[in-house]
């Protein structure tokens, strides 16, 4: 009985997590944020939105939904596009001992690390500088560097996951304390991306998955990011195709919560930039109202 009681609390936990009122971690931070609302990027959202995530990526219910793509039900309420690709990218995921890149550093993270997924994997993460957070105890690799110019030898890895990370390309990353050559033209889109998931189709094995996602929409330059429109998608599509098969899913925030959509109804949808306020409206959009995530398997 006492394993039955504690799955049940487990599942309970769960549960509260993706309701509009959720009671995740009493900290004074978290109680701070519900309590004014649930502002986003306010104090306590950082803390809130990892706790949700953690429940996310556990809740095994949550992602036989999103990989049979069953619509959501309030889900993610005034909470970036994190809350809805890490689930997706999990739901991909299985607990072999497979070699797993992440291409962006978007896994560096306790929550992540510690995951039955990924603890069973050996992971690399490549990110163009040192970062603050290090598992190098726990056998993480780090790996510095462009991603147009991956340093490693063709089809090694298993998995290759690139999270929200290619739209940075050529962009103005002085926020990150990147000072690099980028694309200064606000009006013109760059294409640099295309030679960064040249080089994860060429590092991917032989029936290896990557997991692609990105903020799509109307194309927009925020200055360090680029919003993709169809037709950048579709460039990316045209790499892909030769080398094997893919599946596009696409998700927006709307009407308080993340669900799926599809590409037609988000090309006109912009982003909210919150360093700029630029494309802040009144629906509580954290960051990008919308994204694509792409599953490659490789021939």
């Amino acid at each position: 009985m006492e394993f039955e009681e504690m799955i049940k609390t487990f599942k309970n936990i769960i549960k509260r997590n993706f309701l509009k009122n959720p009671n995740i971690k009493k900290s004074d931070s978290i109680k701070k944020y519900l309590k004014n609302g649930r502002i986003p990027w306010s104090k306590g959202y950082h803390q809130y939105k990892e706790e949700f995530i953690t429940a996310a990526i556990n809740n095994h219910e949550l992602l036989e939904q999103i990989k049979s793509k069953s619509s959501l039900n309030d889900y993610g309420y005034r909470l970036d596009e994190r809350v809805i690709e890490y689930p997706w990218i999990f739901s991909k995921i299985n607990t072999e001992n497979q070699k797993i890149l992440d291409a962006g550093s978007t896994f560096n993270f306790n929550f992540i690390i510690n995951h039955l997924s990924i603890k069973s994997k050996d992971l690399t993460i490549f990110t163009f500088a040192p970062e603050a957070n290090n598992f190098c105890d726990k056998k993480v690799s780090y790996v510095y560097g462009d991603l147009r110019i991956l340093p490693f030898k063709d089809e090694l890895f298993d998995v290759v996951v690139s999270q929200s990370t290619i739209e940075h390309i050529d962009m103005d990353n002085s926020i990150y304390g990147y000072d690099i050559t980028h694309n200064k033209d606000s009006s013109r889109k760059s294409y640099e991306y295309l030679k960064a998931v040249q080089e994860m189709i060429r590092v991917l094995k032989s029936n290896g998955n990557l997991l692609l996602t990105f903020p799509f929409g109307k194309f927009e330059n925020h200055g360090f990011f680029q919003q993709f429109d169809s037709q950048m998608l579709e460039r990316i599509i045209k790499l892909l195709e030769p080398f094997g098969t893919y599946d596009e899913t696409f998700f927006q925030y709307k009407n308080d919560s993340w669900n799926f959509s599809n590409k037609e109804d988000l090309k006109d949808v912009v982003s909210h930039n919150p360093h700029t306020g630029k494309g802040k409206l009144d629906d509580g959009a954290a960051h990008c109202r919308s994204i694509v995530c792409l599953h490659f398997i490789k021939n």
